[in-house]
């Protein structure tokens, strides 16, 4: 795919309502970034080369890869139970650390519960006009946990599957009691130092990004009026160890490939990680990874997004010889971003990766 060609796929999410696009593609052949859209509303400039941005649930990857590295090091056992190792919470006692990290724990998800018949079970701030009047309120990891636990269980572990953000919060608290330290110095002793990952944190609830960035814009409805509201700040210990880093296009674009290539987790744990869980049905959910066929190719990845103004890809090949990242920021727009982003999506795969 050539460059004009990636530029045109950029320009097309921007024309489609997206505020900003930084789209870095890795492969052979080298690196290829193209930029469309603006930093800041009102303005012309394009968003920085290799901004900072918040990447939302690709967060959870990480979580997965320290998580199975202490599994490696025999410090975890993926099927051993987590309640003991984290005994001020009540945990039931069948939820494993794979259940943690596939998604079947059936934990409730602190930002709310959405059912198939359309029934909705609130949780905390994390949409709408609740979340912007809200969006700098901070949280500790355990009020988010004690909150999830407060609920009903959506179902017995591992009878079901469904995504929860408690997942990764609990599993992020389990490697800080394994380890003794914060999952912060974790992430970056084992992940960020080693790969020398430059943009790379988690940020716990520091309300700003540091470095050079793009505006995030969240648009909500307050009564009969829609409003458009900055929130570039905002404190990601809402979604702590489930959404809340901040990285960079080319640093996830270091970390997935060393993933894929097999350079952070052995081989056997990597093969774990990459396998559906079948109750994930035709989302092929693993341990912290989605799984995609295209055409003859299969792709590993996960996307993300924070509760507003911005949006991260993640994309990469079996061997992590051909990666995909994105930055996405939200404007002004009045488009239905939840339709116009699965076909533009689509169309951006089949066009890096082939039919």
């Amino acid at each position: 795919m050539s460059v004009q060609e990636l530029q045109q796929a950029a320009q097309e999410f921007v024309d489609a309502g997206f505020g900003s696009l930084e789209l870095r593609v890795h492969d052979d052949s080298g690196e290829h970034v193209v930029r469309a859209g603006v930093r800041e509303l009102g303005s012309d400039e394009l968003p920085p080369e290799d901004g900072q941005f918040r990447v939302g649930s690709v967060t959870k990857t990480f979580v997965s890869t320290v998580v199975l590295q202490l599994v490696a090091e025999g410090k975890l056992e993926l099927d051993g139970t987590v309640a003991g190792r984290l005994p001020r919470f009540a945990l039931d006692e069948r939820i494993t650390v794979r259940m943690l990290l596939d998604h079947t724990s059936g934990l409730f998800n602190y930002t709310g519960e959405y059912f198939p018949d359309g029934t909705v079970v609130a949780g905390l701030p994390a949409t709408g006009k609740e979340w912007a009047d809200n969006r700098l309120r901070g949280y500790t990891p355990d009020e988010l946990v004690e909150f999830a636990l407060a609920k009903p269980a959506r179902f017995e572990p591992g009878a079901e599957w469904s995504y929860s953000n408690t997942n990764y919060s609990v599993a992020a608290l389990l490697i800080e009691a394994v380890t003794g330290r914060t999952f912060a110095e974790e992430l970056q002793s084992r992940i960020v130092k080693p790969l020398d990952l430059t943009g790379t944190i988690e940020p716990g609830d520091r309300t700003d990004i540091p470095g050079p960035h793009s505006h995030g814009y969240f648009r909500y409805q307050d009564g009969e009026e829609w409003k458009v509201v900055d929130v570039t700040d905002q404190n990601p210990s809402l979604l702590f160890a489930a959404g809340s880093m901040l990285s960079t296009t080319a640093d996830l674009q270091v970390f997935m490939s060393a993933l894929q290539s097999g350079k952070l987790i052995p081989a056997e744990l990597l093969t774990a990680m990459r396998t559906p869980e079948l109750k994930s049905g035709p989302l092929n959910y693993g341990l912290g990874l989605f799984k995609q066929d295209v055409g003859s190719q299969t792709l590993y990845h996960h996307n993300g997004s924070a509760p507003g103004g911005y949006g991260a890809l993640m994309y990469s090949t079996a061997d992590g010889s051909k990666t995909l990242t994105a930055a996405i920021t939200m404007g002004d727009s009045d488009a239905n971003i939840l339709e116009i982003f699965p076909p533009a999506l689509e169309r951006l795969i089949k066009q890096v990766y082939g039919e």
